[in-house]
């Protein structure tokens, strides 16, 4: 895709491209919950309750000319990112792990889709810290939600398997991977959208001010080492960025 857009910004950049191509308002969502497999055009308006639906379909069109979206044949009204859209999975995570030093408690109105609770694991996981425990599947539910929203989340090794589950979820023939061994230890946590912002940005659950919790404390560890958003900043006591500069 080396042409300009049509509306380009005049700059001859890789951020400026970039932007053309998905900085209109709801194309990284899209790109997001695609992330997650193919998706039908209800399932995303599903995900993304407040889009309009000719905007839907818009962005749907600007994103397969710009070549990052195709349809998928067997799957009708389906929708898929190609290996170029693909290219995107390490900056909208990198972008993912950016807003949740700015998410905040949730605002009136704001939902979570099993998408972004799935996508935001996929942010948090920690692979090296994963690859030495026991294998283990993380169900996770979000409290209140309607309709329901949750996500197992397997972890053997350095690998995950996230898939939306329950009444809710999209209908999942098999698992995206064939993990070996199968995890015989479960952890289930059910929790409300700010607690689990907490739970993975500092592991606070069971502690005093935050939500309780009664279930194994070994495996509620293994989620915590497993699964952590590092706040985006200096480390305490840096006088300033290290960024390096450019002649």
């Amino acid at each position: 895709m080396g042409t300009r857009a049509a509306r380009g910004f005049g700059q001859y950049s890789g951020v400026a491209r970039a932007v053309e191509r998905v900085g209109e308002r709801w194309a990284l969502l899209i790109v997001r919950d695609l992330l997650g497999g193919a998706r039908r055009y209800s399932d995303l308006k599903a995900s993304l309750p407040r889009i309009p639906t000719n905007i839907l379909s818009d962005r749907l069109k600007e994103l397969q000319e710009a070549g990052l979206v195709r349809r998928v044949p067997s799957v009708r009204g389906g929708y898929e990112l190609t290996p170029l859209g693909r290219g995107l999975e390490p900056v909208v995570l990198a972008l993912e792990r950016w807003g949740w030093s700015v998410l905040g408690d949730p605002g009136e109105g704001e939902t979570m889709s099993a998408d972004a609770l799935g996508f935001a694991l996929a942010a948090a996981f920690r692979p090296d810290a994963a690859a030495a425990l026991p294998p283990t599947e993380y169900v996770l539910t979000l409290s209140g939600a309607e309709p329901p929203v949750a996500v197992s989340a397997i972890v053997v090794g350095g690998t995950l398997d996230v898939v939306p589950v329950g009444s809710g979820a999209l209908p999942q023939p098999r698992r995206r991977s064939a993990l070996e061994p199968v995890p015989e230890a479960v952890l289930e946590l059910e929790l409300a959208p700010a607690a689990l912002r907490a739970l993975l940005a500092d592991g606070a659950i069971g502690r005093p001010g935050s939500a309780p919790f009664a279930g194994d404390a070994e495996l509620l560890d293994r989620f915590t080492r497993t699964f952590r958003i590092e706040p985006v900043g200096p480390p305490p006591g840096a006088a300033g960025s290290t960024g390096a500069a450019v002649a």
